[in-house]
């Protein structure tokens, strides 16, 4: 049986592909209803629809659903990020994005990034403009110049802004794919 992560993933899968789905396990149920693709929780009802007759599929996500988190993992590695507000229904939308050569997505708590940032902050701390880390502001990528908790809040420097996110939060960021040498 698929696990709900694997589940959700299937159902974005083949969302982005524009294909019909119809898949279930004990929690959730992936089907094509009128040209778009439902995820439905036994618990919740309707958690998130794929519009299939668009050009590039867009996603709507239920804020309240307890699969959030796990729709948001599996939304990341597609390139799909969180655009505006909540609507009136109490979905969010989600687009495809474009990520810089040679990076990956990342969608965890903001506590992750701060460990990433621990790996990477000897490179920020050399001087120039650090490309290990970056995070969307203003719809554009910023490099991370430096990362600070307090009082279980995170705040992030970029190059023209902070940003200031709870410790408990999801966030997206890109890391640097490390290319490992070959023998």
């Amino acid at each position: 049986m698929l696990s709900n992560l694997d589940l959700i993933r299937e159902f974005v899968d083949k969302s982005t592909q524009k294909k019909d789905i119809l898949l279930s396990n004990s929690a959730l149920t992936a089907q094509t209803v009128y040209k778009s693709n439902q995820l439905t929780a036994k618990s919740e009802g309707l958690i998130a629809t794929a519009q299939l007759n668009n050009t590039l599929p867009e996603f709507s996500i239920q804020a309240k659903s307890s699969h959030w988190e796990l729709i948001n993992q599996a939304l990341a590695e597609y390139c799909y990020l969180l655009k505006g507000e909540i609507d009136n229904r109490g979905f969010y939308q989600y687009q495809r994005c474009k990520v810089p050569k040679g990076y990956q997505m990342n969608c965890t708590k903001s506590v992750m990034l701060w460990r990433a940032w621990w790996k990477y902050r000897k490179n920020a701390l050399r001087g120039g403009i650090p490309l290990d880390l970056l995070i969307q502001n203003r719809d554009s990528w910023y490099p991370i110049r430096d990362l600070i908790i307090s009082d279980g809040l995170l705040y992030i420097k970029t190059l023209g802004s902070e940003i200031e996110i709870h410790s408990e939060d999801l966030v997206i960021w890109l890391s640097k794919i490390e290319v490992k040498p070959q023998n």
